[in-house]
């Protein structure tokens, strides 16, 4: 048991044990105390994968149960009607969630070629199925039905074993259809049974079992914190969990608390505001356009180019944010050729740029404002600062002119992956005009967005 000495009036916020390690209450005054993991804000980039029930019929989205029995979309009527009996149930879909092709080492070994330093597999979406062998989804989960395997301890395991990749998970707070969710709904969450017999053991499960670095939660948009008793989870998950120094947690516990509280804010999916934000932040966005979970029936057009994705990855980095990039797997869990294609296409970029990536932070200014498609990051060390410049298209002439970096003596040019040093010469009040050489397109060190690095800069 860990003693704590409360703090006189400061009792609401951080408490400290005889041991030296912080403690905390559930209240979101002392939960917001709480220092971000390192890690974390070094890492940068990060794999979403949504993976369940929903990649069966794989149409629509991930959202498919909903849009069927919740929204009756005609589209989804009508996709049903065409290759359903009537009597075909949402269940019914779970046999065939086979997975006979997921190799949890091929996965991450994909994972970690893209450069990415974490992965949040759900575990979980808002159909309730659990992709591990829960106590309290009985006979609705991946061993009992479907794969009858332990999806998340699987990919736990190959995570740890075989490379340096943080492992996180994704859960869902709410089900859609769940009787006792239902029925806590009807009475305005007056009553909390859902929450105390489903949504908060299993948490426990997973961070017990598991020992995620990440939690993910998601489906609490309905019904405050209170109901979700999310500071009392989050207060033990901070101070007596066995991640407790490692774990980051997101924003969604409950209505109106996105954006406000948690370790790192999503304020919503694809959020990418495009200026720097106070507190830090993720860019929750997906490969596919239209789905987080897989689609048979997507066009070549509905997946981001890699430009696109370099660009949506920049952009957020710069202004603070890191980014959790989705691939949706089909039930029989071999992820498809243009989600490999793009993941090593990224891997393949930040072997040469991710000095400018891992472990920056903004800089005085995120983008230039005399070339356009121009954003910074910076690295500090002995108090010399050294920017980053991505930029998206390569140059037209031979002189490249950029407004914010204010150069110093000390200061060299050079781009990252191409030997040597720039010439260069100075704007006022900043500025710098670098002289590029005329380089073969064969000798360019990658293929898209370039960096140059400016060191020493005086701002």
């Amino acid at each position: 048991m860990v003693a704590r000495v409360k703090l006189g009036f400061l009792s609401h916020l951080i408490l400290i044990s005889f041991a030296g390690v912080y403690c905390y209450e559930p209240n979101w005054d002392s939960l917001d105390t709480r220092p971000i993991p390192s890690w974390y804000d070094d890492a940068k980039l990060g794999i979403f994968i949504h993976w369940g029930v929903f990649s069966v019929p794989s149409f629509s989205s991930e959202w498919f149960w909903w849009n069927w029995k919740g929204l009756a979309t005609p589209a989804v009527l009508a996709f049903m009607a065409e290759n359903y009996p009537p009597d075909f149930t949402y269940g019914d879909f779970a046999k065939d969630f086979t997975a006979e092709f997921f190799d949890a080492a091929e996965w991450v070994e994909m994972f970690e070629s893209s450069g990415a330093k974490y992965l949040v597999f759900v575990s979980k979406h808002h159909e309730g199925f659990t992709n591990w062998p829960s106590k309290y989804s009985f006979n609705w989960n991946s061993l009992a039905v479907g794969p009858n395997r332990d999806i998340v301890g699987e990919l736990m395991n190959a995570t740890r074993q075989t490379s340096n990749l943080h492992f996180g998970l994704y859960h869902s707070l709410f089900e859609w259809f769940h009787p006792l969710y239902l029925a806590d709904k009807a009475t305005g969450f007056k009553t909390q049974d859902f929450v105390n017999q489903k949504t908060l053991p299993e948490l426990y499960e997973i961070v017990n079992t598991y020992k995620p670095d990440i939690v993910w939660s998601d489906g609490d948009w309905e019904a405050p914190d209170t109901y979700w008793k999310a500071t009392d989870f989050l207060a033990w998950l901070y101070t007596d969990s066995p991640v407790k120094d490692t774990v980051v947690v997101n924003d969604r516990w409950g209505k109106n608390i996105s954006c406000h509280h948690g370790d790192v804010y999503t304020c919503g999916d694809r959020f990418n505001p495009g200026v720097l934000q106070k507190h830090k932040w993720v860019n929750a966005m997906t490969i596919d356009k239209h789905s987080w979970g897989y689609r048979r029936n997507a066009r070549l057009e509905d997946y981001l180019t890699i430009e696109e994705l370099l660009q949506t990855f920049i952009i957020t980095v710069s202004c603070g944010g890191n980014m959790l990039m989705n691939v949706g797997p089909p039930k029989h869990g071999h992820i498809d050729p243009i989600y490999e294609e793009r993941l090593r296409q990224m891997g393949s970029w930040m072997k040469v740029n991710g000095e400018g990536i891992y472990g920056s932070r903004p800089w005085t200014y995120q983008n230039d404002t005399l070339t356009s498609h121009v954003w910074y990051t910076k690295k500090t060390d002995a108090g010399r600062t050294d920017v980053y410049a991505f930029v998206f298209y390569w140059p037209e002439s031979n002189t490249f002119f950029l407004a914010g970096p204010k150069t110093t003596a000390a200061s060299t040019i050079s781009l990252l992956g191409y030997p040597g040093y720039f010439s260069y010469s100075t704007r006022q009040p900043s500025g710098v005009d670098i002289i590029v050489p005329a380089i073969p397109i064969n000798k360019l060190p990658c293929d898209w967005i370039w960096v140059f690095k400016i060191t020493a800069v005086a701002n």
